[in-house]
């Protein structure tokens, strides 16, 4: 074992050599400082397997180059995604979440008067003008406009959203119509 200990000893000697053989493969300090250390953890780890009155900077080599084409085959498998776009895309909401904002959508839509569910439904859902809903339903414009911010208000807080807030994301834009300032922006 003090012949282990003795090559374990060494290795800081062959540090230089190994950082200037890693810069010339990756072209670049951070990555060739991060391939040494690699390097000299794998060499620290399987010391028992070096063959003592061998090169030891040649099996240091040989570890630093293997790691260094071990780890570009594992990049060629991976997508470059820096700013997390890639992965956002490939992110998918449990289904259930859908289904469970609906069902306490249609329970607080329920609790809403009729004239603010009617004026949501044609305002939000539908997408009609206020002005076209105030014909349908024979009132002035300026009243359903007054019910539009109230029954939206009302239906934000017994869902109990912040300003702003999603309860369903993009999963239902009819549904999320109602919530918004007009039903086309949500379509």
């Amino acid at each position: 074992m003090t012949g282990a200990s003795d090559i374990r000893d060494e290795l800081p000697a062959h540090l230089p050599a190994l950082r200037a053989f890693a810069i010339s493969l990756t072209r670049n300090m951070a990555t060739a400082d991060d391939l040494v250390q690699d390097t000299i953890v794998k060499a620290w780890s399987n010391i028992d397997k070096f063959t003592p009155g061998t090169d030891l900077r040649a099996w240091l080599f040989t570890i630093l180059r293997n790691t260094f084409f071990s780890d570009r085959r594992k990049r060629k498998r991976e997508v470059a995604d820096p700013d997390g776009i890639h992965a956002q895309g490939l992110f998918e909401k449990p289904h259930h979440d859908g289904r469970l904002a609906f069902a306490d959508f249609s329970r607080a839509f329920d609790e809403l008067s009729p004239e603010h569910r009617e004026v949501l439904i044609l305002v939000g859902a539908n997408g009609y003008s206020c002005e076209e809903a105030a014909e349908m339903m024979g009132v002035a414009v300026g009243t359903v406009k007054s019910r539009t911010s109230r029954a939206r208000a009302r239906l934000a807080r017994l869902l109990g959203l912040a300003e702003g807030e999603d309860i369903l994301g993009q999963e239902a834009a009819g549904t999320l119509s109602v919530m918004s300032r007009s039903g086309s922006q949500a379509a």
